[in-house]
């Protein structure tokens, strides 16, 4: 016997399966944390969530010595460093750690988008990502970086940024050795090993790894900027570029160098910055073998094979 959600057509074994699903749309969240009034739609989800305030994380990989709260967690994280994607799409053959990433992947090929944003009518894929979303309309930023104050919309991205001051890049890309804070990164990067572009521009044919790179591209061709500067009106394409544009106005220089003390508005500007105490020259030319900091100096550099002029 199969249960179904009048809301969004999704089927269910049980009925107590559908119970808890519905709550995705009517927004009930019956348990509630007591110590910070959170609320969860699933019991279990609640007693996971408990675990944030006791810090307690009794399962660790052997790895990375990164710990999780649940041994199921660290099933599923250890992949990343095997490799292992047991979880693969009928339509282009893609591979995922997780069955609700395969899940979230396929509706890349029905197009479904079954969350959509009130506001601004944006339909997302998993309910998550809308509630995350929505607080670009809020203004809500409530992961605050105990290093330098910058606050994010989501743990994962605060997570991700406080590596920035810890120096601490685990995910490892095994075809050239460069090295990421996040594995999404790391995932991304490895396309361009394998030369894979799935998302391509109608207007000009270029292609994009993520289809999130292409809408924000196609921005060039329409000439839409959303997000606009409340000090002197000027227009961006990512809110990302917004943000780093302000600290013009603000004189913010959330990233300090521990080696010397020179202050950046950007953490990829501190990155390339350090290099110069590192030595690190990660850019290889592959005609003569010269190393650069900078891939942009490399760029340059490659033309005196070429002959290209500017």
């Amino acid at each position: 016997m199969s249960f179904t959600c009048a809301d969004c057509g999704k089927g269910f074994t049980r009925s107590s399966c559908l119970l808890t699903h519905q709550r995705v749309h009517t927004g009930e969240k019956p348990f509630t944390c007591s110590d910070c009034g959170k609320g969860f739609t699933q019991s279990s989800q609640l007693l996971r969530h408990q675990s944030l305030h006791t810090g307690e994380k009794p399962f660790a990989c052997s790895d990375c010595g990164k710990g999780f709260t649940w041994s199921s967690e660290l099933k599923i994280h250890q992949r990343t460093h095997t490799g292992e994607r047991p979880f693969t799409c009928s339509d282009c053959g893609k591979g995922f750690i997780r069955s609700s990433q395969l899940k979230e992947h396929q509706r890349i090929h029905t197009t479904e988008r079954p969350f959509t944003c009130s506001d601004c009518g944006k339909g997302f894929t998993h309910s998550s990502v809308l509630k995350v979303h929505q607080r670009i309309h809020t203004g809500e930023r409530p992961f605050t970086c105990s290093d330098c104050g910058k606050k994010f919309t989501d743990s994962s991205r605060l997570q991700a940024h406080q590596r920035v001051h810890t120096g601490e890049r685990p995910f490892t890309c095994s075809d050239c050795g460069k090295a990421f804070t996040r594995s999404v990164e790391l995932k991304t990067h490895q396309q361009i090993h394998t030369g894979e572009r799935l998302f391509i521009c109608s207007d000009c044919g270029k292609g994009f790894i993520r289809s999130y790179q292409l809408k924000v591209h196609q921005r060039i061709h329409t000439g839409e900027r959303p997000f606009t500067c409340s000090d002197c009106g000027r227009g961006f394409i990512q809110s990302s570029q917004l943000m780093i544009h302000q600290r013009i106005h603000t004189g913010e220089r959330p990233y300090a160098c521990s080696d010397c003390g020179k202050r950046f508005s950007q953490s990829s500007d501190l990155q390339t910055h350090r290099r110069v105490h590192t030595g690190e020259r990660p850019f290889s030319c592959s005609q003569c073998g010269k190393r650069f900091s900078q891939s942009s100096h490399l760029v340059t550099h490659y033309r005196v094979h070429t002959g290209e002029t500017v």
